[in-house]
């Protein structure tokens, strides 16, 4: 094989590798060619390029163009990306675009052949119980989307053959200023090269644009590390234009261009960065049509001094690479450290260590050697003690301000630092973010950083919310020394304290936050709000705060009737329609659903987060945001042309806008051929379902046994018990409905979620109710039960037919078949519910337990002394002759259990089971009692009564 590719490409076999610019060149004037008649799908192409078209099994990407608008900091982006599949049979096309986890998609299109969908934005619907899942589910890993500060947005759908499909994703974000720039990073990851590949930015500042720049591509692993060290200029084929106040990049890299940069496609982020003109020390107001925002940045003033307490994790986790770069890190942040600052240092493991008791030091060359020897000492032992940590931490510091005559105007901060989570002292998240915010009583602020895979993000994050601080996470193998020096640049000048920007009452509205605890250099404060009376030509505007030598009060008054300053409609660059969108109403609109969020994820009453998150949808709505409580639903736009002969589904992104939805690592194709659902499932009679009725087969005794549990709503049974051996737990929530009329029972109950858990090879799990599967394997994929996917991982595989069951093997020697039940117009004793099959039980253990799972690998005996002789003589069936006796009697592990027979039906509609029926809750048939099978929650994987354990 590789030598025919030699021959192909015109090498002897001891030229070695085909030169890869000479082979670009040759592809791209192929590409160039096939791509400009992409509609003629049926087309000529040279031999050669036929070859190489058999090799290539995925669709390739004709096109990749971005084009981003920034107005005001604000920015509009497009991306549009198309693939070809020039097979001869469907094949799969993955779209995926990292975008900054600070953005909200607005809309998303996709046109496959002949079809195409369009996003609609709508609300999510409320969960019962959300809190409580998600205090239970695993946190959120840098695979499932975040990458220090970003999230990957992914869509799979099959293309049929000689037909192309097109992706159009827009998002929105409003820029922040840090360290004196404002970054705006377009994510070009195409992972082959790419015949026509373009970046468009345009940019307008009123302001007047200052020291534009476009560093070298960054790579995933040099992400927040700035320009690459060595090499400052843009990459090859950038065009840079800007007057005073308009800049336009362009980046087109040729095929060519593009193998020089990286051989098998371009991987890194295209990056501008600038800042702007501030003439007014009270900031620059923009107004357009009712709308303002205020950016705050000012310069030239003297640092507050600092009072800084820096807590370290020294735990054992830590060993190696991570500890490394954090003691190189501090010895650079100790050397910045001012002489008018104080600090001290505390390192926590299981232990709590202070480097110097009851106090914080001046800034002197003693001291900093001191302190370098006392990190340089730091070895990791132990566990993650963070609520002690700090506990002391905080107490040092207020010990510190209450005993000492410090500068009124300083700034006391702590800097957290950990890599994982809480494993000694007080462990539950809601008692340490009490307990640190009781501590540090709004005094000072904290911020925390995280390192790894293990950290408890949603913990640091909450952490520095509610301490009026921020947080950052790095990744395990990113250069975490620069990053925590680089979070530190951000933090260590304060220039104001206690910031507050009014305007008068009666002349604006719905203003986001104007209260500031603290501004440092090199970022920016933004306010935006909605004016009140339209018909005034001025809003006045006054800024207070604090700085090392006084107090600073700042007023100015701003016009109004200059709307053509503002307006950016025939702004030559600008003719793409963003013109007409009012972009100042938009990041009033984008900074109010921020503080809603941020408020909501910081309070502890259900009702104010249920009216949070109220808000917050609305407004996210009224503008087309994907948000939390939001999803982007994709609907049909409508046949172009004759339906191809191969019929596929709707693909769906349902889940979008939980935390963006990420496939990685999944392989989930949405179109899936109709042949498929119509395929019928084969299911065991060992199954919950109904009300819920239970069977358990027993093949080698040639009968069945039946119970009832009569649960309450809201209950979790232990369903499949097997967590040391095989490692699968499976738990059914129970759901209540009215009983019928006439009836024995007072109500009915059903399973409305089945949690299947697996910490073998890897921890995952799957929660599945009637309307939705959420599969969480380290990467979270939210899959709708209207929609047939197929979604495989390296032990998991999970099979969805639309409106009608889920299939669930793992490893390949566990199945379950989840039967959807939906009513179309349900009685009001009859709820949408799930039944549970297991279809495979040969890897699970023979240890295995649950209400089910204990049968498994256990037989019972029917005794027969009751019989009567003459049953026999006459011939009569054995089965036959059993039934005929109302006192038959199971034997089942010593125990004696009366059952009666019974015939029960199998909820596929197709079976009616014959089994002997054990009544009263299966008293004596299960191990104890029914209450010994409750679950405390959906992820408990207990293995015997009385223990709790948790994924």
């Amino acid at each position: 094989m590789i030598l025919w590719l030699c021959l192909c490409w015109g090498f002897s076999p001891s030229a070695g590798q085909p030169d890869s610019e000479l082979m670009a060149r040759y592809l791209e004037e192929q590409l160039l060619a096939d791509y400009s008649i992409v509609e003629q799908v049926a087309r000529r192409v040279p031999r050669q390029a036929k070859f190489l078209q058999r090799l290539e099994t995925r669709p390739r990407m004709s096109e990749f163009h971005v084009r981003s608008t920034i107005i005001s900091r604000y920015a509009f982006t497009t991306v549009s990306c198309t693939m070809v599949n020039s097979g001869s049979e469907a094949r799969e096309a993955v779209f995926e675009m990292q975008i900054p986890a600070a953005a909200f998609i607005s809309n998303f299109t996709m046109s496959i052949g002949n079809k195409t969908y369009y996003g609609e934005v709508t609300g999510k619907e409320k969960k019962n119980s959300s809190d409580d899942k998600e205090r239970h589910k695993k946190p959120p890993s840098p695979t499932e989307g975040r990458e220090n500060g970003y999230e990957t947005f992914k869509a799979s759908v099959f293309i049929p053959r000689k037909m192309q499909a097109r992706f159009i994703l827009h998002y929105e974000e409003l820029l922040q200023r840090r360290l004196g720039k404002y970054e705006y990073t377009v994510s070009i990851r195409p992972r082959q090269l790419v015949g026509r590949l373009r970046v468009e930015v345009n940019i307008l500042e009123n302001s007047g644009i200052v020291s534009l720049e476009v560093p070298p591509l960054r790579n995933s692993k040099q992400k927040g590390n700035g320009k690459a060290e060595g090499d400052v200029s843009p990459p090859p084929s950038t065009v840079i234009g800007h007057t005073k106040t308009l800049a336009k990049v362009t980046f087109n890299p040729s095929v060519v261009e593009q193998t020089r940069i990286a051989r098998n496609g371009i991987l890194g982020d295209f990056i501008i960065r600038y800042d702007v003109n501030r003439e007014l020390s009270v900031g620059d107001v923009q107004i357009l049509n009712g709308y303002f925002v205020h950016y705050f940045a000012p310069t030239d003033l003297p640092p507050l001094p600092k009072n800084v307490v820096f807590v370290l994790d020294s735990s054992a986790s830590m060993v190696g690479t991570k500890l490394k770069q954090t003691k190189e890190a501090l010895f650079t942040i100790l050397q910045d450290l001012r002489p008018e600052d104080h600090f001290n240092i505390i390192g926590f493991s299981n232990r709590i260590k202070v480097w110097q008791q009851d106090r914080l030091v001046p800034v002197t060359p003693n001291n900093i050697r001191d302190a370098k020897k006392y990190i340089h000492n730091m070895s990791p032992t132990g566990g993650t003690n963070i609520n002690g940590a700090l506990q002391t931490g905080a107490k040092l510091l207020n010990d510190y301000i209450a005993q000492n005559d410090i500068d009124a105007r300083s700034v006391s901060l702590i800097i957290f630092l950990t890599d994982g989570r809480p494993t000694v002292g007080e462990t539950q998240s809601s008692k340490i973010l009490s307990n640190t915010k009781d501590a540090i009583q709004d005094k000072f602020c904290l911020f925390t950083i995280g390192i790894g895979n293990d950290v408890d993000h949603k913990l640091l994050e909450r952490m520095a919310l509610e301490n009026c601080g921020m947080t950052r996470l790095f990744q395990e193998d990113e250069d975490a020394a620069s990053h925590l020096k680089g979070f530190y640049d951000e933090i260590g000048t304060p220039l104001l304290s206690d910031i507050r920007v009014d305007y008068p009452e009666d002349d604006v509205e719905q203003v986001t936050q104007n209260f500031f605890p603290n501004y440092f250099n090199g970022s920016e404060i933004i306010i935006a709000g909605k004016l009140i009376n339209r018909t005034s030509d001025k809003l006045h505007v006054e800024v207070t705060a604090s700085n090392s030598k006084k107090y600073i009060l700042l007023k100015t008054d701003v016009a109004i009737d200059l709307p053509s300053r503002n307006d950016i409609r025939g702004v030559p660059g600008l003719e793409d329609g963003k013109g007409d969108n009012n972009y100042i109403e938009r990041a009033w609109s984008y900074l109010t659903i921020k503080e809603l969020l941020n408020s909501r994820l910081k309070s502890d009453d259900s009702q104010e987060k249920d009216n949070l998150m109220e808000k917050a949808k609305s407004m996210a709505l009224a503008y087309n945001f994907v948000t939390p409580f939001t999803v982007l639903k994709m609907k049909e736009a409508g046949l172009h042309s004759e339906p191809s002969q191969e019929e596929f589904i709707s693909p769906s992104t349902d889940g979008i806008g939980e935390k963006l939805q990420s496939l990685q690592g999944h392989k989930a194709p949405p179109g899936i051929r109709r042949e498929q659902d119509k395929q019928r499932i084969k299911i065991s009679k060992t199954s919950a379902d109904g009300d819920p009725h239970f069977v358990i087969d027993f093949p080698a005794s040639k009968f069945s046994v039946c119970f009832n549990i009569d649960g309450e709503p809201g209950d979790i049974l232990r369903l499949v018990s097997d967590h040391k051996e095989s490692g699968v737990t499976v738990n059914g929530q129970l759901i209540g409905a009215p009983a019928p009329p006439n009836g024995h029972k007072k109500h009915r109950t059903y399973f409305s979620t089945i949690t299947i858990l697996s910490n073998k090879p890897e921890r995952s799990y799957l929660e599945i109710t009637p309307k939705r599967v959420i599969l969480d394997d380290g990467e979270r994929l939210v899959l709708s039960c209207g929609r047939s996917a197929v979604v495989r991982s390296r032990s998991l595989e999970v099979s969805i037919s639309a409106y009608s069951n889920i299939t669930v093997t793992i490893r390949d020697s566990i199945s379950f078949v989840i039967l959807i039940h939906h009513y179309k117009k349900p009685a009001p004793y009859q709820r949408n519910h799930l039944g549970f099959y297991i279809s495979n039980s040969k890897g699970l253990s023979s240890d295995s337990h649950g209400l089910l799972g204990q049968f498994l690998n256990h037989e019972v005996k029917l005794l027969q002394e009751s019989l009567h002789k003459r049953h026999q003589e006459a011939g009569q069936n054995q089965t036959e002759a059993l039934k005929a006796n109302p006192t038959n009697t199971l034997k089942v592990k010593g125990r004696l259990v009366p059952v009666v027979w019974k015939q029960r039906r199998i909820y596929n509609g197709q079976q009616e089971v014959d089994c002997w029926f054990a009544k009263n809750n299966a008293d004596k048939l299960i191990d104890g009692s029914y209450k010994d099978y409750l679950a405390s929650h959906p992820f408990d994987t207990g293995t015997s009564f009385g223990t709790t354990n948790s994924l």
